[in-house]
């Protein structure tokens, strides 16, 4: 059994901050979050206004108020730190930095990031240009505590990271290890053809992570189900429990005593009320010591 209650697993979601950084806490306090994910500029721009010391001093207090732990950020999507164009790849590295400095001054833990697209050059060029692309921002921000940490990818098109031997590459490239860290994205993980919705696949995943890249690095999970089938390489998000994973493999996640305590969090569709993250943070901690049997009698 989990030496934990459902109710206090590191459980939540990616919250709005429209209104200010502050308000994503109080909504992820609304919809019942442990732990939550913002991004802490526009997603879609490579620029962002400099923070207001006032509005890191509001942040930080709403922080202390509403016990959310820990707080994680999310990369723009423009970034590619291995884009093979030197006008992308400069923008890349400049809105890296930045993000780092702005999580560091709101005492964030976590930058996750999408590796990028080799855009042709080939995985191997991919890898070695996004761990150059580390280093020279890991120089460039000597002294923050944030990790830089790489999210596995569903393996369309281009993009680098759907396999864990690309992400322990780029680890092995990368010169201050300390910094770097992983996010298992469980919608992404089946895309790229990690059968994480049988028990047998799912020790196989898990035990292949383990030797290759190694639980020590493993920060965050997204838990999101699967719109498409296993290894479609196709990055379509669902409802936990109503997609192409199924309640076994969110069954599972929830019940793996060596994960108790990494936080999960959803990037599932929700409306302003927040009702769907409700019932998936719901959906998810009543899977904690559900027996087996049980839970294939449910339809989700």
């Amino acid at each position: 059994m989990i030496p934990v209650k459902p109710e206090n697993l590191p459980l939540g979601a990616h919250m709005s901050t429209a209104g200010g950084l502050h308000t994503a806490l109080e909504r992820g306090m609304k919809a019942g979050c442990k732990t939550v994910q913002i991004f802490t500029k526009n997603s879609n721009q490579w620029k962002a206004k400099r923070l207001k010391p006032e509005d890191i001093q509001t942040y930080k207090i709403r922080l202390q108020e509403s016990r959310i732990y820990p707080v994680v950020a999310h990369s723009a999507y423009l970034i590619n730190l291995c884009a093979p164009d030197k006008e992308t790849l400069r923008k890349s590295l400049a809105a890296f930095k930045d993000e780092l400095d702005r999580c560091e001054l709101l005492g964030i833990p976590n930058l996750i990031f999408h590796p990028g697209a080799h855009r042709g050059s080939g995985v191997r060029e991919g890898v070695r240009r996004i761990a150059e692309s580390l280093n020279l921002v890991h120089e460039r921000t000597g002294g923050l505590h944030v990790k830089s940490t790489i999210e596995c990818t569903a393996g369309q098109g281009s993009v680098v990271g759907y396999r864990f031997d690309h992400l322990r590459s780029i680890i092995d490239l990368v010169e201050e290890k300390n910094r770097v860290a992983v996010c298992l994205d469980t919608c992404h993980l089946f895309a790229a053809g990690y059968e994480i919705n049988t028990e047998r696949g799912y020790e196989q995943t898990y035990d292949e992570f383990r030797e290759v890249v190694g639980f020590d690095r493993l920060s965050v999970f997204h838990c999101n189900d699967s719109k498409r089938e296993l290894g479609s390489r196709i990055d379509r998000h669902e409802h936990i429990g109503k997609g192409k994973i199924g309640p076994v493999g969110f069954w599972l996640l929830m019940n793996d005593p060596r994960f108790v305590k990494t936080p999960k969090i959803l990037e599932t569709y929700t409306g302003k009320d927040l009702r769907e993250d409700v019932i998936n943070l719901r959906k998810l901690r009543s899977y904690v010591d559900l027996k087996r049997e049980r839970l294939s009698r449910r339809k989700t």
